[in-house]
């Protein structure tokens, strides 16, 4: 396939580069004040530190988490135990904060508490350290389909965006072309294919067994194509290719995939400063609720000030609203940006389950990134009005794990042992499923009455119950895939009976037309503050099947442009 033309950056809503490095101030004190303080240093926080700093304003981030070092990630991956690495822990080789703990769960922390019908279908995992969670995504770059900002007024379900896919469409552009996207520039193959430009890279080549999958299920509607992905299929500032090493998460061990970390850097190169180990607890606000401070206590549990003229908490869509709802105060009672009592509510992840079976040709999974490839089917149609859609991943992970713990559970030694491993290894199949959630406000974040950190700040609690709609489109992909799994003569056909996380956390900030029943607006301004903004997942309205990070990523290049034209026209 031949590649199409780079993205010219000049069509692109452009980004003057100051002359002049500004950086913030700090006091003897260790109290600081900057143009922008920015809550969070994952992709979000990053990339608009990254987008202002440039502007020539000065910008603080605050980072909760530890500063990394790749190396040592990498090699803790290499020691891993065999039990955590089958287990999929993709945390236990990141260095955690003692002051900023994330969920874990080898052994799990309880540091979020989920209850209610699907508790294990939101069981989140993220890091809190400096680049985020993308230092162990799958990296998938997808957007949302168009008619997924209409999803009331088309479907009558769920909400509409108040801006439409037009509107945000250049800022995946933008968004594509700070990543460094490799996707598939044939509009067969796209999803959507609503572009107005190509991806900066090509696609990931297609696999044996992607091409394989294609031809066998395409023909019956289930349009298995290329998945976006943050990674180089050639060198990208300053990122190699992808070599195909196959644990993308925990780790790329090469760094050809895309962390925050990358604009973190860029952001400090010129001029953004960053606290890590830096817990914002507190905000002030004034007689018109302006957002005049913030607090955080370091380390030593010494607690700090940043004064600004506009914030952005970045944290994610579980630390964004718990902030929040910490931080109230005498004008906030219920909490900052909180005065619809949506904070903290509608929060959504594509809960999803697997399909397993041995195909009865091989299919040789397990060359290439963990993931290349992905039905797109039944992601959108009339059936939206009455269940949910669906997207299936066919995961790539290499089987030899999976096919050494079966084949060890029916007694195999030796010979026959190695060739039952082979066997598995070469015709297993995973096909990972993810569900669209509507946003119902029951779904719910609440600070904990008992359970607390170190720094004695309370934890989350989270109700979750996927409701009638979701539950439909289980039903709906549970047909599908027992058709898919006849189509390859399956054995062993399985399907995994709870619903299982996919970290994609949205929802919880809420974007809307009115501060009566949303908590920000279409640049993700909050409705009861002009100078705050809570960018990224907690504000995407409609969930869609796909991974969100491309949508969070737009999102905050579209805020750090409403942040810059709003102090320009204060100054």
């Amino acid at each position: 396939m031949k590649a199409g033309p780079a993205p010219a950056c000049c069509n692109f809503p452009t980004v003057k580069i100051a002359k002049i490095m500004k950086k913030p101030v700090f006091t003897a004190q260790g109290d600081a004040s900057a143009d922008i303080v920015i809550v969070g240093s994952g992709i979000v926080g990053a990339l608009m530190a990254n987008e202002l700093v440039r502007q020539g304003y000065s910008v603080l981030i605050l980072e909760a988490g530890l500063r990394l070092e790749r190396a040592q990630v990498v090699e803790n991956w290499r020691n891993m135990p065999f039990a955590n690495r089958a287990g999929s822990d993709f945390q236990g080789l990141y260095p955690q904060s003692p002051y900023a703990p994330a969920p874990l769960y080898f052994p799990p922390n309880n540091y979020v508490q989920v209850t209610g019908p699907n508790a294990a279908g939101f069981q989140q995992g993220y890091l809190r350290a400096v680049g985020g969670t993308t230092w162990h995504w799958a990296a998938s770059c997808w957007r949302h389909h168009p008619h997924d900002f209409t999803m009331q007024s088309r479907y009558g379900v769920g909400r509409d965006w108040p801006i439409s896919y037009d509107e945000l469409e250049p800022w995946y552009c933008r968004a594509e072309n700070e990543i460094g996207v490799a996707g598939p520039n044939v509009a067969a193959l796209q999803s959507p294919a609503e572009r107005s430009r190509p991806y900066p890279m090509d696609m990931v080549p297609f696999a044996h067994g992607d091409a394989y999958f294609a031809r066998v299920v395409n023909p019956h509607g289930y349009r298995l194509v290329p998945i976006p992905q943050g990674r180089s299929t050639r060198p990208w500032q300053g990122r190699p290719t992808c070599c195909g090493n196959n644990n993308c998460q925990p780790i790329c061990p090469i760094g050809a995939m895309y962390s925050g970390i990358h604009h973190i850097e860029r952001a400090e190169h010129h001029g953004a400063a960053v606290l890590a180990e830096a817990v914002v607890y507190k905000m002030d606000t004034d007689g018109n609720n302006r957002v005049t401070a913030v607090h955080w206590k370091d380390s030593s549990g010494a607690s700090h000030k940043a004064a600004a003229k506009a914030f952005a908490l970045a944290c994610n869509g579980i630390e964004t609203p718990r902030l929040l709802l910490l931080a109230a105060n005498g004008g906030n009672p219920k909490g900052i940006a909180n005065s619809s009592d949506m904070v903290g509510r509608n929060m959504m992840d594509h809960s999803g389950f697997h399909c397993t079976f041995l195909a009865e040709e091989p299919v040789w999974l397990g060359r290439g990134p963990a993931q290349s490839s992905c039905m797109v089917g039944y992601r959108d149609g009339a059936f939206r009005r009455d269940y949910s859609a669906n997207k299936m991943i066919l995961n790539n992970i290499s089987r030899v794990t999976a096919a050494t713990q079966q084949a060890l559970q029916k007694g195999l030694v030796g010979r026959e042992l190695a060739a039952e491993i082979r066997y598995r290894a070469v015709h297993g199949v995973d096909i990972s499923i993810s569900l669209e959630p509507l946003p119902n406000p029951e779904n719910r974040l609440t600070l904990s009455k008992t359970r607390k950190d170190p720094h004695g700040l309370a934890c989350p609690d989270i109700y979750y119950d996927v409701g009638a709609y979701v539950r439909k489109g289980a039903e709906a992909a549970h047909e599908q895939l027992r058709h898919i799994g006849a189509l390859f003569n399956a054995r062993e056909f399985a399907i995994s009976g709870s619903l299982n996380a996919n970290n994609h956390i949205m929802g919880g900030v809420i974007m809307g037309k009115s501060g009566k029943d949303a908590v920000v607006d279409g640049n993700c301004r909050a409705f009861d503050h002009e100078n705050l903004w809570l960018p990224g997942g907690g504000a995407i309205p409609s969930a869609s099947v796909v991974n969100s990070t491309l949508t969070m990523a737009a999102l905050a290049l579209k805020a750090a442009q409403d942040i810059g034209l709003r102090l320009k026209e204060s100054a």
